[in-house]
Formats: structure tokens, C-alpha cells, sequence
């Protein structure tokens, strides 16, 4: 895969994500632009405000997880961290379990955080609880992401694409490759890891 097609299914991801947000707020505008029903409209208003703050969550949240945000070396909050993945469960069935310690940890850690939770997450069809767990010492960053549910699971695609097998990579396990990317780049010693409902990605 070279860098044009790497990058190209990136994007598909990530715009499959914003896909189901703008769109609700399309249908609640034609909504709002037609119906006279005053509860017909509260609840119209109430589906484009929700699906405008998920869309901007998802904005966020890519921005700093597979995007250049902050300069070469630069250091991100885990508090604000918690909220960006925080913001893009909103409206869907993931709770999450935040307990890492407020300080800074270098990007590309806090972006493979952030993307070992996206593959926790999504391997609960049925939604259920992600639990991370993070090093308080920031010179040796460390962590755990704990994903149980219903039929939790990783998909067979996304395991392979996380250990860096690049035959089959698509934009719905794009992702899983990338986290491994990130990985490989900090010498994380990723892994992966699922029995008896609970799934677990972990790196440090």
C-alpha cells in the first residue's frame, strides 16, 4: 500500500463516521423547513442540535487522533484527551470509564490512546462499557483499554490490520492499521487481547 492509498482510505474512514451526524442534521433541517407541528418541530430542533454536537465531536476528535495537530514533539493534555473521546460516544450506547491522571503525555501516545479506544469501541456491536486505565509517570506512558459487552469481540480484519498484515487492509480496518502504525512508530508493544465478552487493547 503506498501513501496515496494509505491516506485515501484514512479519509473514507473518517468520513464515514461524520456520514449518520450530517445527515440527521439535513433531515431534521428539511424537517424544520416544512413541518408546522410545534412538537413536530421541538423534536426536529432536538435532532439537529444533537447530530450537529456528534458531528463536531467526530471533527474534534480526528483532528487530533489521525490528523497533524500540534507542532513535531508538542504534548497533549489526558484531560482534554478524555474529553475528545468522551464527545464522540455521545448519542451512542459506549459508556466510558475514564481513569487517567491529568497531565500531559507526548502526541503520538496520546493519539495511540485515542485510537486503541476507537478499536476497543468498536468492537462492542451492542454497545457496553470502555474502561482506560493510563501510567501517571509521563516519561514512560503506558495504558490499558478494557471494552466488555454484549458479543464484544474484535473483528478478524481489524486483529490482523492491528498486527500489521496489510493484505485486506480496507477503510473499515484502515483504522485498526493505522493504530498499529502508531504502535510500531513508539515502540509501544501493542496488544490485543478478548475472552468472555471483554475485549482489551494495551500498549507501554
Amino acid at each position: 500500500m503506498n501513501d496515496i492509498e494509505f491516506a485515501a482510505l484514512l479519509v473514507s474512514r473518517v468520513c464515514h463516521d461524520l456520514v449518520s451526524p450530517v445527515s440527521a442534521v439535513g433531515n431534521g433541517l428539511e424537517v424544520l423547513a416544512d413541518e408546522r407541528d410545534a412538537s413536530m418541530r421541538a423534536d426536529a430542533l432536538k435532532l439537529v442540535t444533537s447530530s450537529a454536537e456528534q458531528a463536531a465531536a467526530h471533527v474534534k476528535f480526528s483532528r487530533i487522533a489521525f490528523g497533524a495537530a500540534g507542532s513535531v514533539g508538542a504534548e497533549l493534555d489526558l484531560t482534554e484527551v478524555g474529553r475528545l473521546i468522551e464527545g464522540v460516544f455521545l448519542g451512542t450506547k459506549v459508556h466510558l470509564e475514564w481513569q487517567a491522571p491529568p497531565l500531559n503525555w507526548p502526541k503520538n501516545w496520546a493519539k495511540l490512546l485515542m485510537n486503541a479506544t476507537l478499536l476497543a469501541a468498536d468492537s462492542l456491536p451492542r454497545g457496553g462499557r470502555v474502561h482506560i486505565e493510563a501510567s501517571t509517570d509521563p516519561a514512560t506512558p503506558r495504558f490499558t483499554v478494557r471494552a466488555t459487552g454484549l458479543n464484544a469481540r474484535f473483528r478478524e480484519e481489524d486483529e490482523r490490520a492491528a498486527r500489521g498484515e496489510e493484505a485486506g487492509v480496507d477503510s473499515r480496518c484502515i483504522q485498526a492499521f493505522f493504530t498499529h502504525k502508531l504502535a510500531r512508530s513508539l515502540n509501544a508493544g501493542l496488544t490485543l487481547t478478548a475472552s468472555d465478552g471483554t475485549v482489551e487493547v494495551a500498549a507501554g
